[in-house]
């Protein structure tokens, strides 16, 4: 019987611009990893040392275990160690990695075979700790790698494979981001929208899950406009307009906020130059006097066990 095992997950960017809540996208810059053990004393302990909460109820593995103990009414103890790398608060889905991560180790640690949908739906629970609310865009891109699209009541993640030549760069700026950083940037989406707005968006959104069907980078990248959640959220990141502006006119074929931000995140295909719109976005972010680092990634597997 396995008593201990360590699984990685990787970092992911949500929303894509108009599918908020909806799409999520696995991308490999990167990975959290966490190892869970049996322990003969009840309860759950985590251990790290990274500057997370150590409270299990406060910290997204530690409530997915917790959830997870529950439901399946085991006996053991559970140590977490969690190794984040994955920058916390900037947009690519750190809090979602390390729930995904959790999830799947648990399902492997007690044989319990659980399909895909009930792994990201325990792994939702774990974004209730930093989010506040449960949401499984992150999470799902996070345990089934590739590009999701996340079906509502009743839960169904739908999952479509990537265009071999989608490539990414993620800026992401030197800023210092406020405790609870998600549920903050939740705060300043509009609770009402025109129908207008409604329309353009549902309209991008479409095509880009034509896009990503018919690996169409081009369609992808003209699709990734938001007239409701991006210019609510452009305010907290400085320079966003100029990095956007910066990184089209350098080759991008889309670009938006990666997830609740502040990082910001272009789509080129493979054969783009790849360096010239990271230099591109981090002027950009220069024109406002904040500093970035950038990442060139592509679409990533999900959850893996770590041999």
């Amino acid at each position: 019987m396995v008593s201990r095992i360590t699984v990685v997950a990787p970092s992911s960017t949500a929303n894509l611009g108009p599918g908020f809540d909806v799409f999520g996208l696995a991308v490999n810059a990167f990975y959290d990893e966490i190892t869970l053990t049996k322990k003969k004393t009840k309860g759950v302990r985590i251990i790290t040392k990274d500057d997370i909460p150590t409270n299990p109820d406060k910290n997204t593995a530690g409530l997915v275990v917790k959830n997870m103990i529950k439901k399946f009414k085991t006996r053991d103890g559970i140590e977490i160690k969690i190794k984040k790398n994955i920058p916390p608060g900037y947009g690519m889905g750190s809090s979602a990695a390390s729930a995904a991560a959790a999830a799947v180790a648990f399902d492997k640690l007690y044989q319990l075979r659980l399909d895909g949908n009930s792994l990201v739906e325990f792994a939702g629970l774990g974004e209730k700790a930093s989010a506040g609310s449960i949401h499984y865009d992150n999470v799902a891109a996070s345990v089934l790698g590739g590009f999701v699209i996340v079906k509502t009541n009743p839960l169904e993640i739908i999952k479509i494979d990537p265009p071999t030549n989608l490539r990414m760069c993620i800026a992401v700026p030197k800023l210092k981001v406020p405790k609870k950083k998600t549920k903050v940037s939740r705060s300043v989406i509009p609770k009402k929208v025109s129908f207008k707005d409604s329309i353009t968006n549902l309209s991008n959104a479409t095509a880009i899950v034509v896009g990503f069907m018919n690996k169409d980078l081009e369609l992808i990248g003209r699709s990734i406009k938001d007239v409701i959640v991006e210019p609510s959220r452009q305010y907290m990141i400085p320079g966003f307009a100029k990095v956007k502006e910066n990184a089209l006119k350098a080759g991008a074929l889309g670009v938006t906020i990666s997830g609740a931000g502040p990082s910001v995140i272009a789509f080129s295909k493979s054969s783009a130059d790849l360096k010239k719109i990271g230099v591109a976005m981090t002027k950009g972010f220069e024109s406002a006097k904040t500093k970035c680092q950038t990442i060139m990634c592509k679409p990533s597997i999900g959850v893996s066990i770590k041999k």
